[in-house]
């Protein structure tokens, strides 16, 4: 089973979908971020590591994200493009 692990097609829907490359890092962040905007919408900065803080921040200068712990908002673009990751590479991938 190769739940949430960054593949090849994972890394090209993410430069095609985000214009950007990921590493496991980020992909193991996007559940969080899934679940947060789909609950209270606010980071729990205790849940978020230093190198997540350093791709959250990432996420903001590109224009993907809005804010944290006072409260996250992302695009609608961003939101698609991470639940279709999430889709095949937790998903899909977890059928097999």
């Amino acid at each position: 089973m190769s739940r949430g692990r960054l593949t090849n097609q994972i890394r090209e829907i993410a430069q095609e979908r985000l214009g950007r490359e990921i590493d496991q890092v980020e992909l193991r962040l996007y559940p969080y971020l899934q679940y947060t905007m789909m609950n209270d919408q606010r980071l729990d900065p205790a849940k978020i590591n230093g190198e997540e803080r350093k791709i959250l921040q990432s996420l903001r200068e590109g224009g993907f994200i809005e804010g944290g712990a006072s409260g996250l908002s992302m695009t609608k673009d961003f939101w698609d493009a991470i639940n279709e990751i999430l889709w095949i590479s937790y998903v899909e991938r977890g059928a097999e």
